[in-house]
């Protein structure tokens, strides 16, 4: 494809299913000529939207590798309407890894859009899925979690809406997820996002986008993944692709504000005291971090300086200065 090295195996725009790969171009020390493998599968049925699906830009993030490689898996050609993009592993050496970064280059993939065609294998990945994918899309929707340091419970991420047309579909979208929580953020997004994520991505392509964090602590936690499912279903059918699918009774979403986070001031062994969900008061005691390294010292007392409800925390017990240990939220007024 133009302006890319990387090659494609399937055909975006042929009927029926088809999966294959992505071909990043690697040249190293074992393999002169080799590529680096991205897997996707395209499932297309005549018209309707386009729905890209997409999991592991962050390598150590699973609930959506799974749900996304199992639509791959059990979808029939026949009862999608329109063209389904499915990327269950986008940056495929972190995900292969099971770390947040790329163990090839060091790439944090949610941090490098637009990309580089002619850069590190990450750049070019970043870069085929801003040019090359998104511009085919209406919607897409981009699977994450806490990873291997953090916690979230089932959460979906949106930006502000620039048309009443935009606020239809992202409102659309956050309920068919039907995730407990929402978070809106208060500004960005566009056309004109400099933002280098996913998000970011499909906003300057103009592509009706969420995101989700859904668990974390590097591991698959079975009702979060339930959760998943289920939602990604329910967007398809929302959106017309899954026609005889029929959707459960929505559960209702809580929709929130980030306050901010809270860090650790200094190294220690983390004891929570908040946990998800709970409610948190300005200027109360959210955590304790000990020194068993050191006889006798008392453990710190970690103060949030906002209130809400923990929206986010931290799976290690490990901590150093800078180490983020709560995201706090509130209620959109």
């Amino acid at each position: 494809m133009t302006g890319t090295l990387i090659t494609s195996e399937v055909d975006f725009n042929a009927e029926g299913r088809q999966a294959g790969f992505l071909r990043v171009p690697h040249s190293t020390n074992r393999s002169a000529y080799g590529w680096i493998p991205v897997p996707i599968t395209v499932i297309r049925n005549g018209d309707g939207p386009t729905l890209i699906l997409t999991a592991g830009v962050h390598g150590d993030e699973y609930e959506g590798q799974i749900a996304v490689a199992d639509l791959a898996r059990t979808l029939d050609t026949a009862e999608i309407r329109g063209r389904l993009i499915l990327l269950p592993m986008v940056n495929f050496p972190a995900a292969e890894a099971g770390c947040r970064v790329s163990p090839v280059d060091d790439g944090n993939l949610n941090r490098l859009y637009p990309g580089n065609f002619q850069g590190t294998p990450s750049e070019m990945i970043a870069h085929f899925h801003e040019e090359v994918i998104l511009p085919m899309a209406d919607y897409a929707v981009d699977l994450h979690s806490g990873g291997s340091s953090l916690i979230y419970p089932p959460t979906l991420l949106r930006g502000p809406a620039h048309s009443p047309q935009e606020e239809a579909a992202l409102t659309m979208l956050t309920q068919a997820f039907d995730l407990p929580y929402a978070w809106v953020f208060t500004g960005g997004g566009g056309r004109g996002s400099t933002a280098r994520t996913a998000m970011g991505a499909a906003n300057r392509k103009g592509v009706v986008n969420v995101m989700a964090e859904l668990g974390g602590a590097g591991c698959v936690t079975p009702e979060v993944l339930r959760q998943t499912k289920r939602g990604l279903r329910r967007i398809l059918h929302a959106l017309g692709m899954l026609p005889d699918y029929t959707p459960d009774a929505p559960n209702g979403t809580r929709t929130l504000n980030v306050q901010g986070s809270i860090y650790a001031e200094g190294s220690g062994v983390f004891e929570p005291q908040k946990t998800l969900g709970e409610d948190v008061t300005k200027g109360e005691t959210v955590a304790l971090l000990h020194h068993p390294d050191t006889p006798g010292k008392a453990p710190d007392a970690v103060i949030s300086p906002y209130g809400g409800l923990v929206l986010a925390m931290r799976a290690l017990a490990q901590v150093r200065r800078g180490d983020a240990l709560y995201q706090i939220a509130a209620d959109v007024a």
